[in-house]
């Protein structure tokens, strides 16, 4: 096998190391996209503690279920959305580790020689991605980090936008021509310095065994889709960004109030067309929500409440005041006429956790609501506690909606049972 020199190597290889969220810029769309006059749109949101069960779950499957205290706040909602239990992903334990894995379902998250797969998001950004601005947006609820819902292809993770405040700029306010011009050079360097990246790994393909040519060969196509991703990102720098009356969200100090912020940008994302996928990660680790009332310890140790019923109490109103805010979200989106459509007809909105029971880690039985997008609603979809239906049947649903035609996705066995179109 040919010697190469460790240095030369990591000169052309460098970029990508210093690049690795570049991993997440789309691929062109394929021949299975279908062309539809009417936007569909896809929001996925996870809350990373699970929910009590006894204040979810509806003691009877069908559509005559009696609201529970977190269902509750839906009921002018109820046609509106589908409660979905007995879901979860198959090989996916690891309890807390599961968060990685949500709109994946790669099995194994926590073991030492992990690697996750495409998200649900990302996977329709590949197809549709390129008929908005930003192909898609990952937004994170938490008291630090950027870990987010969103993984490329290639199994990197998405850094997560944090400030609302930061986002509403990127999506609505344009800077000066000089401003735009400054940034399309930027994205011109970008793909200067990728062409030579290119060339030089191109070179060095020629010396090396199949295995690492193979390696290679992977590295390249990924730099290529980056160049075209760039390509599009200039000619979008071009064009004028959408214009909103509303100011732009404040990021709030505590856990409600980042809520709202984010659940306010997402709205305005979909409205304008900004993007049609959102991923919204709610990591609730290290929040302590005093201003609810009732509740005086933090999130974490409250879904860790080992049977105790005055921290079952206080974790009950911290989850209830979530589930509010959720359908202030649905409600603000189905107050928006579009074409004769209310906006939340336009968008599956999934909202759910990678844990059916937090105090124990369980990932089985996960906690699912499914709202807007057009399907019919109203009903409990109860699947086998036991044996649990996959969650991914759900999101070969959801793609399809999208006029996505994928017959898999992960570890699905086809599309969700029981769940229709309007």
């Amino acid at each position: 096998m040919t010697q190469l020199h460790r240095r030369g190597f990591l000169r052309a290889a460098g970029v990508t190391l210093a690049l690795p969220w570049l991993a997440a810029l789309e691929p062109k769309p394929t021949k299975t996209t279908k062309a539809a006059d009417v936007p569909r749109r896809l929001v996925c949101i996870c809350t990373n503690l699970g929910l009590l069960e006894r204040n979810f779950t509806p003691a009877i499957a069908g559509r005559d279920y009696v609201l529970t205290p977190y269902l509750e706040p839906f009921k002018d909602l109820r046609e509106r959305m589908t409660v979905i239990t007995g879901t979860s992903h198959a090989e996916v334990t690891g309890g807390h580790s599961a968060e990685a894995t949500f709109l994946t379902a790669a099995p194994g998250p926590g073991s030492s020689s992990f690697r996750n797969t495409i998200s649900l998001d990302q996977f329709a950004a590949e197809r549709i991605g390129h008929l908005t601005r930003h192909a898609s947006l990952s937004l994170v609820v938490a008291q630090n980090g950027t870990q987010s819902l969103s993984v490329t292809r290639s199994g990197v993770m998405l850094p997560a936008e944090a400030s609302a405040s930061a986002v509403f700029k990127k999506l609505f306010v344009s800077g000066d021509k000089k401003s735009v011009e400054e940034q399309v050079e930027r994205l011109r360097t970008g793909r200067s310095v990728l062409d030579t990246v290119g060339d030089r790994a191109a070179a060095i393909q020629k010396k090396l065994g199949g295995e690492d040519r193979g390696r290679l060969d992977h590295y390249l196509t990924s730099v290529r889709e980056v160049e075209r991703r760039l390509v599009l990102a200039e000619e979008w720098e071009r064009k004028p960004k959408p214009t909103v009356t509303e100011a732009a969200p404040a990021d709030g100090d505590h856990l409600m109030a980042k809520l709202d912020a984010m659940y306010a940008l997402t709205r305005l994302a979909l409205v304008t067309d900004s993007t049609r996928l959102i991923t919204m990660f709610i990591r609730l680790d290290g929040f302590t929500p005093r201003y609810i009332p009732g509740v005086g310890d933090e999130c974490h140790a409250l879904s860790h409440h080992v049977g105790r019923q005055d921290k079952i109490d206080e974790l009950a109103k911290l989850e209830r005041a979530k589930m509010e805010r959720l359908a202030g979200l649905l409600t603000a989106l189905q107050g928006v006429n579009e074409g004769g459509e209310s906006l939340l007809d336009r968008t599956s909105v999934l909202f759910g956790s990678n844990l059916g029971n937090g105090n124990n880690h369980d990932t089985r039985n996960l906690p699912i609501i499914l709202s807007g997008g057009g399907f019919k609603h109203g009903s409990h979809l109860a699947f086998d506690r036991e044996k649990n239906a996959p969650l991914p049947n759900l999101f070969v649903t959801l793609l399809h909606r999208l006029g996505i035609d994928a017959d898999r996705f992960a570890s699905s066995t086809g599309t969700l049972n029981g769940l229709a179109l309007a």
